[in-house]
Formats: structure tokens, C-alpha cells, sequence
């Protein structure tokens, strides 16, 4: 990845070099929260076109974030055919996420892809190949890493303040949240339920941490306990339990070949209070870390003395735009430009995002099969 001092100084001179025309391909929640409103905040972007298959959603888009020159499209092969598309965004269900991002790195844009990479690995991996072939850029929306705590934490990791970390706890827990919006309970078109949803955020943001991408087996259980009782008392309302065609909850065992493991909790249906959420654990020879939100809280022993000290992260925490007030939605989206607009490495690498698809499918495949799978 490029050096902060290679991004900060070509900051300003590549703003004003040239602006970055983006095409955004799925224009529903995922498009309207995070990443429409980031790029908007950025004075370089110009969103071109605007597509989704539902005409009034892509319509409303435009009206909000683009202008009189931004198209509308239902078929996201007539907004690839715009050869002033640098960049395309990809915010669909799961399933397509493949397939589009495959056409659009095909057709010489380089491609954001919402979280996970793909519905499944195998779709994911063709996605890298089609990345390295055309030599377009190809990132995914993991955007924990972009909080000030998770880079805080990867920093004090690979600084040597933990040691050898040899135990990671990746929780992402939810004890009613049932997402009733979108195809989240469909397994054709989201490949899954909790674990490929927010598990895939854990995951990843572990991963990063330690900088550890080298797994060996996965071991995973998949349950379905709570979906035809739960629904009255979810966050977001009562669904059909005959419609609820994914997993409640998921566990996974990951074995890395150093010998570190790492325990994997995703869930939108569980009987646990107080305990859980995505606050990720990770314990080393020398201290411990606790990722909490905006803070990092560390432990070990200081002669003989235990010790609990909490680290407010702060906006110089983060490798690039030090100082900068950004959300992490924020920062994911002005680090993505600034490294197409560098030719600097993304954030998040797709041989990185891949071996996450690998180990949520392995936690799938593990729970279907009763055996461990092997790397």
C-alpha cells in the first residue's frame, strides 16, 4: 500500500487535476446511507449515471445527489457502455454483485462492490482474476476498517504492543435485529443470513488487525432456532416465518497455519443480553485488545500489577487524512477516489476480501457436511 506521506502530498495537486465521474449501480438503502451522501461530500466526484430496476428509485437518486447530465438507467449494461465512467459502485443484492462488478471491471471502470465480495466464493474469486486480468481497481465496502479504532488497533498490532496474537473473538451479535427491508431473508439472492450480512464485517475488520490471511481449516455450526417464534419482539418489525429461508445464527471456528484461532458469533436471533454486539477481542502473548466502537481498550500486567487502559482514537489515528473529521463511511469513499485518482492501493485488497467469502462459505459448508474444511 502507498506510503501517508505519498497520499497527503498528492492530495491537492490531484484534486485539482481532474474530476472522477462515477456510476452507481443499485440505488436503494445501502446506496442512499453510506456510500451517495460520502461521495457527495466530495468536491471531484460527479455522478454520471444512476441505475437500479426500479426506475423511481434510480429517478429520486439523481434528483438528490446528481444533476441535469446525470442518466437513468434500469440495465446496468447501457450505464457501463458510458465510456466517461471512471468508477462504478456496486449496491445490489448479493447474488449480482458477481456478475456486474465482472462486467464493469470488463468495461474498463474500476469498481467499488458493497459488502461481502460475492453470494460465493467461487464468484468472488472470479472477480480477482478479473481484477488482476484487466488491471482495473477492485474493492469491497468493508467500511470498519475505516474507523479511527480499527486502524488504531491494526497499528498497535503490527507495532509489537500485543505480541504474538494467537486469540481473536470476531462477535457480531444482535440479539433481535432482523433485517425486514431488501431480499435479506432470501438465501438464493443473499447466499445467506447473519454471517454473510454483519459476520463478514468482524471478519474482515479481524483479519486487518492482525494481518493474518493464512488460514488453514474452518469449523462452522448454523442454526435456525428462533425464526418461526421471534419475530413479534424484532427491532424491525414481524416477518412470515415460512419466508424466513435463512439462518438466525451462525458460529465459526477458524485455525490459522501459525497456530492462532479465531472464534466467529454472527446473529440477528439470540437469547444473549449484555454481552456480544461487534466489540472484537484479540489476545497476545504481551497485552490484549479490546476493538470498542471509537475506543481501544488494552490490557496486560506492569510488574506483577494488572492493568486496564482505554485509548480514545482520534482523527490522526488513521493512516491517511490525518486530522480530518470523517466518518468511516466518509473515509472509506475519499481514500477510494484518492487511490484511483494516485494509483495507489485501495483500503481494502480483493485477495483480502476473498479469503473472508472463503472462510463464510466454509462456515456454510462445514454446518451442512458435520466435517471441518481445509484450506
Amino acid at each position: 500500500m502507498a506510503s501517508a506521506s505519498l497520499a497527503i502530498v498528492t492530495e491537492t495537486k490531484s484534486e485539482e487535476m481532474r474530476n472522477i465521474k462515477v456510476g452507481i449501480i443499485g440505488c436503494g438503502g445501502i446506496a442512499d446511507y453510506k456510500h451517495l451522501p460520502s461521495l457527495k461530500k466530495l468536491k471531484n466526484v460527479e455522478f454520471a449515471a444512476f441505475c437500479d430496476i426500479i426506475p423511481e428509485r434510480a429517478e429520486k437518486a439523481k434528483e438528490t445527489y446528481g444533476d441535469d447530465n446525470s442518466k437513468v438507467f434500469t440495465d446496468y449494461k447501457k450505464l457501463l457502455e458510458m465510456d466517461e465512467i471512471e468508477v462504478v459502485h456496486v449496491l445490489t443484492p448479493n447474488l449480482p454483485h458477481a456478475e456486474i462488478s465482472i462486467a464493469a471491471l470488463n468495461s474498463g471502470k474500476h469498481v467499488m462492490c458493497e459488502k461481502p465480495m460475492a453470494a460465493t466464493a467461487a464468484d468472488a474469486l472470479l472477480m480477482l482474476e478479473t481484477s488482476k486480468k484487466t488491471g482495473k481497481k477492485l474493492t469491497i465496502g468493508y467500511q470498519t476498517r475505516s474507523t479511527t479504532s480499527c486502524q488504531l488497533a491494526k497499528k498497535l498490532v503490527a507495532d509489537g504492543e500485543l505480541g504474538e496474537v494467537y486469540y481473536v473473538k470476531a462477535p457480531a451479535i444482535r440479539r433481535r435485529g432482523v433485517p425486514l427491508w431488501g431480499v435479506f431473508l432470501d438465501k438464493e439472492k443473499q447466499g445467506g443470513g447473519p454471517m454473510i450480512d454483519i459476520g463478514t464485517h468482524s471478519i474482515d475488520a479481524s483479519l486487518f488487525m492482525i494481518g493474518n490471511y493464512d488460514v488453514e481449516s474452518v469449523t462452522g455450526s448454523v442454526y435456525r432456532k428462533l425464526a418461526d417464534s421471534a419475530m413479534y419482539s424484532n427491532d424491525w418489525g414481524i416477518w412470515k416465518p415460512e419466508e424466513y429461508l435463512v439462518e438466525d445464527s451462525a458460529m465459526g471456528y477458524v485455525k490459522f497455519k501459525n497456530g492462532a484461532t479465531m472464534v466467529i458469533e454472527a446473529s440477528w436471533l439470540l437469547n444473549m443480553a449484555g454481552s456480544g454486539g461487534h466489540n472484537i477481542t484479540l489476545c497476545g502473548t504481551k497485552a490484549g485488545l479490546e476493538y470498542a466502537g471509537d475506543s481501544v481498550i488494552m490490557n496486560g500486567e506492569i510488574n506483577g500489577a494488572l492493568y486496564v487502559n482505554t485509548i480514545n482514537a482520534g482523527d490522526s489515528s488513521r493512516e491517511f487524512f490525518k486530522g480530518e473529521q470523517l466518518s468511516a463511511e466518509d473515509y472509506e469513499a475519499k481514500q477510494w477516489i484518492y487511490s484511483v485518482i494516485n494509483g495507489t492501493d485501495p483500503l481494502v485488497l480483493p485477495e483480502q476480501a476473498y479469503v473472508v467469502s472463503r472462510i463464510i462459505e466454509s462456515v456454510y459448508k462445514s454446518a451442512e457436511s458435520g466435517k471441518t474444511i481445509y484450506f
